[in-house]
């Protein structure tokens, strides 16, 4: 895809998260707004996979490690025809594959997630799986910055320069924010680049919402041969919609109809009457 259209997606994405949330009455649409270029990019441009044949042994694996993310990965993964699109009205209704956190019933998503820092074990565990059975894919594993003050993330990240994984691509969604205020005044874990140095990943800063940036990182890797790859993208929470940007109560809240007509005409420049919802 050219960046012109990558940066359609990007947009495409944030309306149909923004319409999924309101119509449920519920989701976490402020981290799922910041990882919306990153997950575009990932999926339009980055992955190796077969939407019709989900299980494909040779397929890379990605892993949502936020995953109460999950709105812009369901709209991804129904768009690139994993399941029907018409599902995503399912979402958060009673007996529906798309809850407010991934499972694997759902083609595509590769294992539960939701609890925060279990991600990137997980993914280690499947490149490390890789690298012994002399297969080709890559593991990719997104996790959200407020998660890292969990022991598990860096338990994992001393395991996989261990074992060399540089099949193991690893990205926070660094928007600084997490459920109950700034990530710094919750528990602070910067400086995160040097941490993670030290811990034997190479690793990259970029912007998360440049789909230049992050493209011509995530076509690099590994960065460093015998050695995991780390990008912290630095996104700011509910990007796209002004007023829920960088305003940590947007976590998980739902928009009144009046504030979903304005975030919509944001996104796609409609009237109230235009929406559908």
């Amino acid at each position: 895809m050219t960046l012109t259209e990558l940066a359609q997606k990007t947009l495409e994405t944030r309306r149909e998260v923004l319409r999924l949330i309101y119509r449920a009455g519920a989701g976490h649409i402020g981290g799922a707004l910041s990882a919306v270029d990153l997950l575009v990019v990932l999926f339009y441009d980055v992955l190796n996979y077969r939407p019709e044949e989900p299980a494909w042994p040779m397929r890379d694996r990605f892993i949502l490690s936020k995953g109460h993310s999950c709105e812009g990965y369901y709209v991804i993964l129904a768009d690139r025809g994993f399941f029907p699109r018409e599902e995503l009205a399912s979402f958060m209704k009673y007996q529906s594959r798309l809850m407010g956190h991934p499972h694997p019933k759902v083609p595509g998503v590769e294992v539960a997630t939701g609890s925060l820092g279990h991600g990137l074990s997980v993914a280690t565990g499947m490149a490390l799986a890789g690298k012994r059975d002399q297969l080709p894919y890559r593991v990719y594993c997104l996790l959200g910055d407020g998660e890292l003050a969990e022991g598990s993330i860096w338990e994992a990240a001393i395991a996989a320069a261990h074992y060399g994984l540089d099949n193991l691509v690893c990205l926070i969604d660094c928007n600084g924010l997490q459920i109950s205020g700034p990530t710094q005044q919750v528990m602070n874990t910067q400086p995160l680049a040097a941490k993670w140095e030290a811990f034997g990943w190479e690793v990259r800063e970029i912007d998360g919402h440049d789909l230049q940036q992050i493209r011509q990182n995530l076509n690099q890797v590994p960065f460093t041969v015998g050695r995991p790859s780390l990008v912290i993208a630095r996104t700011v929470k509910g990007k796209g919609i002004s007023f829920m940007e960088n305003d940590f109560h947007w976590h998980h809240k739902v928009p009144s109809r009046e504030e979903y007509e304005r975030a919509m005409k944001e996104l796609e420049g409609v009237g109230p009457s235009e929406i559908g919802a």
